[in-house]
């Protein structure tokens, strides 16, 4: 199984190096904050792809191909969070399903593996999430990078790729465990200062007795304070 294709990096290679910056940059982004700004990078791809699918497949039924892929991309944005719990259901059992044939081609039970998978996506959501999104993080970034090295001639990524997948797979892996454990412990950093009481401000300095006098006499009237005075006199 080959997680950084030849085929991709042929065309990543041949952006320009500011596009390979952003993806990069948008890659490591994803990779660190993806669960913290999970809501936001679904609605994205959801919108992103489906403009991407209209635009392709818009003249197919008479459409203009501008026109389907705008109506099209706000349609999956509105139901992009709506539908989150079945894309993840979707994606689990897939990616439980590829893990195992994988691992054991020899055990031929695609359902099973699928909606085990997909109960699993659904009960540790946030965890897979975070998976989910450090993974993604760590192959843009892993991609973009070797074309970024490809572009200053560093390497040769599509020879790279072809000659070390072992490597990549391992990197890609290891990147994302560590962006994964990067992304559990900035959680519960923002939990831990959230959870923090704000300071109580110092209680103010009760006023003396004979300050508090004060304040009373000038409340009461004149000829008052004048008979005080005769009975301390008396």
């Amino acid at each position: 199984m080959q997680l950084l294709t030849p085929e991709i990096l042929t065309e990543t290679r041949g952006l320009s190096m500011p596009l390979n910056l952003t993806g990069m940059t948008l890659g490591l982004l994803v990779w660190l904050f993806g669960w913290r700004g999970h809501r936001f990078w679904i609605v994205l791809a959801a919108t992103v792809s489906a403009g991407v699918v209209g635009l392709d497949a818009g003249p197919a039924y008479g459409t203009k191909p501008l026109v389907a892929g705008l109506l099209l991309a706000v349609a999956a944005g509105a139901l992009a969070l709506a539908l989150v719990r079945v894309v993840a259901f979707v994606c689990s059992g897939v990616a439980l399903w590829t893990l195992v044939h994988a691992l054991v081609p020899t055990w031929n039970e695609p359902l099973v593996c699928f909606l085990v998978g997909g109960l699993f996506g659904l009960v540790l959501f946030r965890l897979w999430t975070m998976t989910l999104t450090s993974f993604t993080g760590a192959l843009l970034s892993l991609y973009f990078g070797l074309s970024l090295a490809d572009h200053f001639g560093k390497i040769d990524a599509v020879a790279f790729a072809q000659t070390q997948t072992l490597l990549l797979n391992s990197a890609c892996g290891l990147f994302t465990v560590v962006g994964l454990i990067g992304q559990i412990l900035l959680e519960r950093r923002l939990h831990r200062s959230e959870a923090e009481p704000a300071p109580k401000a110092p209680p103010a300095p009760a006023p003396k007795e004979k300050e508090k006098d004060k304040e009373k006499d000038k409340d009461k009237p004149w000829w008052d304070r004048a008979l005080r005075v005769y009975r301390r006199a008396g």
